[in-house]
């Protein structure tokens, strides 16, 4: 992590304050926790400069994933008991999907298994 003498947060710190922020909601979700936790590596690395070959789209797509699934309110309000975070569920599913091969490039580079990542059930 970069270290900040501005007053600023890093990167990595936000992407961990986003994480633990994230309730513990994902229960029926399981898989969901350990994607975004991927995706916010796959972000910060990239950001930071520590892996160069993330195309901006995935980078944009992640990013988009990790802000949609830390706010309250989506397609499914996150109150919606039990329904609150299979739309955040869909959206990080569809990044990874449309990222697949970019993400496991990134994966492997981490020496991390895709199949333990990837959207497959």
């Amino acid at each position: 992590m970069m270290a900040q003498d501005d007053g600023k947060i890093s990167l990595g710190t936000w992407c961990l304050e986003l994480l633990w922020n994230l309730d513990v909601g994902y229960r029926r979700f399981p898989r969901v926790w350990d994607q975004l936790e991927f995706l916010a590596d796959a972000v910060e690395d990239s950001a930071e400069g520590a892996y160069k070959d993330l195309p901006y789209i995935a980078f944009a797509q992640a990013v988009f994933a990790l802000i949609y699934a830390h706010k309250k309110v989506g397609i499914i309000p996150d109150t919606v008991v039990e329904l609150g975070r299979a739309d955040d569920s869909s959206i990080v599913r569809a990044v990874l999907i449309q990222n697949e091969k970019s993400f496991a490039i990134y994966a492997a580079s981490l020496n991390r298994e895709w199949a333990q990542i990837t959207s497959n059930p």
